[in-house]
């Protein structure tokens, strides 16, 4: 039976779309053009760092992060706040805590996400990040980690993201159950996949979660 949801961050809580935006700007691509390159990587399994050098060829991604926080020390630049919140998450969590389980976020995600997660102040019962564990998905420590947080065995937690490569397929191999959440790119193109009936469920938003476990779906 689940007892613990654990939830990704990025197009599972978060909306990055901000995020992306902004970089576009930075890198002086249109909106249009960044956001399409990111869903070709989705498409070819490459990782979003790549359309990085797609668009600016060469670029030296830490050294452009630092001059970015020199010029606008102030702004979120590559971060995210609450205005990123997907309208959903904060009343399917508040849903999923009185219905009596255990919320914990865990995702890859840099230093300072903690921070900015915490701040949001979410109805959950810990936050983790890949930097503050010092291993990322889909290593298998990384859900290792999340079992021992939630202090439940692997069947007993459902791990919730928007990918199957990250998310779904690795936390299933450590014996938990998954939702694949239909959102952003990776969201929506891994669900067309034959992999995603390795899911043990599809879902659009953070409140279908609820109305899956009381019919017992999962």
């Amino acid at each position: 039976m689940v007892r613990a949801l654990v939830f990704d961050v990025g197009e599972t809580l978060v909306d990055e779309t901000r995020i992306w935006s902004r970089w576009a700007d930075r890198l002086g691509v249109p909106r249009f053009v960044m956001m399409g390159v990111l869903g070709g990587m989705a498409a070819l399994d490459r990782s979003h760092s790549d359309a990085f050098q797609i668009v600016r060829p060469g670029i030296d991604l830490s050294a452009e992060l630092d001059a970015w926080r020199r010029e606008e020390p102030g702004g979120l630049r590559e971060n995210f706040d609450e205005d990123d919140l997907y309208p959903d998450v904060r009343p399917g969590l508040a849903a999923l805590r009185e219905a009596g389980y255990q919320l914990v976020i865990a995702g890859n995600q840099p230093p300072q996400a903690y921070d900015q997660l915490a701040a949001m102040d979410l109805p959950v019962d810990g936050i983790h990040t890949s930097a503050g564990w010092g291993v990322s998905k889909p290593h298998p420590e990384f859900f290792a980690k999340v079992a021992a947080v939630a202090g439940r065995e692997p069947g007993d937690v459902l791990y919730v993201g928007d990918r199957l490569d990250n998310d779904v397929i690795p936390a299933a191999e450590a014996g938990m159950r998954t939702a694949l959440l239909r959102r952003g790119p990776w969201g929506y193109l891994h669900a067309e996949r034959p992999a995603a009936q390795r899911a043990d469920v599809i879902i659009d938003t953070i409140p279908d979660l609820v109305t899956v476990l009381a019919e017992g779906r999962v």
